[in-house]
């Protein structure tokens, strides 16, 4: 079966090093020891590459939050019941959810997709209406996603981040919203690593000890059922994956292709990052982690990918909620990078 974005892989190349390289020489050069200001100097480097100037610009940019129940609630592995899913989108658009909030603070458009909601929620304004099915199966039953309902949803997300390119959105914050949507993250996490789903399964929104464990076992068997192929990530997201994983999957591809700095957010997030990243490796130049989550299968994954997240605060709400933060970081690299003088300028030395 040919799928829409092997295309779009061909096309994701790492970021142009000349541009790191002109960035980090004006970091050497700028009125400071050398290396005083750590991480954001090479912050402001890779945001140089990733754009392609000697400027970089966090602004303007945009918060995607992608939005899709899972089927896998049936089986008890969620602290609340699916409905709230849908019913929180009035908390989106009524600018009363966290990410709500923390979009008009870091002054973000906020963009909310109804990718995979099991319910009708055509008639809500404000929401991006991308559903491709009223949410994702069961994977402790059958696959998560047939190929067609995996391709639609990446598309969707790559879409909705193509659009923000062409409006020119420089940077890109990528979250979701679904209850149960820690499990298939987990599921994804211990094919990808190996690690087992004990290792890698949390509490979500908020269950006891014997819940997690629960959960866990649910995982194991879902693995046991599918097998999926750990050196095929399509196959890993579409077995045991979810339709907001595989629009966030598509829209990190998208950034990647289209020169974009994407910022994920904690476990969800960075799981679908990891499928990306697996699909396209020069994609991880492009992604900037947010923070590390609260939840534990999020380490195992930022140490698969080798990276160090701007924030550890103890988040682990979703909604985009920790990659909002993390803007505030981008801001002050990209500030610290271009409005600092140089010895030269400041005439000492």
């Amino acid at each position: 079966m040919t799928h829409w974005w092997q295309s779009l892989l061909e096309n994701i190349h790492p970021p142009h090093r000349l541009w790191a390289e002109r960035a980090l020489a004006r970091q050497a050069s700028l009125v400071k020891p050398p290396g005083s200001l750590g991480r954001l100097e090479t912050l402001a480097a890779r945001m140089a590459a990733i754009q392609a100037t000697e400027a970089p610009q966090s602004r303007p940019r945009a918060i995607v939050v992608f939005c899709a129940d899972h089927g896998i609630c049936a089986e008890g592995v969620n602290a609340f019941p699916p409905r709230i899913t849908h019913q929180h989108l009035h908390n989106f658009t009524g600018g009363g959810a966290a990410i709500a909030v923390l979009a008009r603070l870091t002054g973000s458009e906020l963009i909310i997709c109804d990718v995979g909601i099991d319910a009708d929620v055509s008639h809500l304004p404000g929401i991006r209406h991308t559903k491709v099915r009223r949410g994702t199966r069961n994977f402790a039953r059958e696959p998560a996603m047939t190929p067609e309902e995996c391709d639609a949803a990446m598309h969707a997300g790559y879409t909705t981040v193509r659009e923000l390119h062409q409006r020119g959105i420089r940077a890109v914050a990528i979250g979701e919203m679904g209850i149960g949507n820690t499990t298939a993250a987990a599921a994804v996490t211990a094919a990808m690593t190996g690690e087992p789903p004990e290792r890698v399964t949390g509490r979500g929104s908020g269950l006891a000890p014997e819940g997690v464990a629960h959960k866990a076992a649910v995982i194991r068997h879902a693995l046991e059922r599918h097998r999926p192929d750990p050196h095929a990530p399509y196959d890993i997201l579409m077995k045991i994956g979810g339709l907001d994983l595989a629009a966030m999957c598509g829209a990190f591809l998208g950034c990647a292709a289209g020169g974009l700095v994407a910022v994920a957010d904690g476990y969800v997030s960075t799981a679908a990052a990891a499928v990306a990243v697996a699909l396209a490796p020069a994609a991880r130049e492009f992604i900037v982690f947010g923070h590390r989550s609260a939840e534990p299968g999020h380490q195992v994954l930022l140490d698969m990918l080798g990276v160090t997240p701007l924030l550890q605060l103890d988040l682990y709400l979703g909604e985009a909620s920790g990659a909002a933060l993390a803007f505030s970081i981008l801001d002050a690299a990209c500030s610290l990078h271009v409005g600092m003088v140089t010895f030269a300028d400041a005439q000492m030395g």
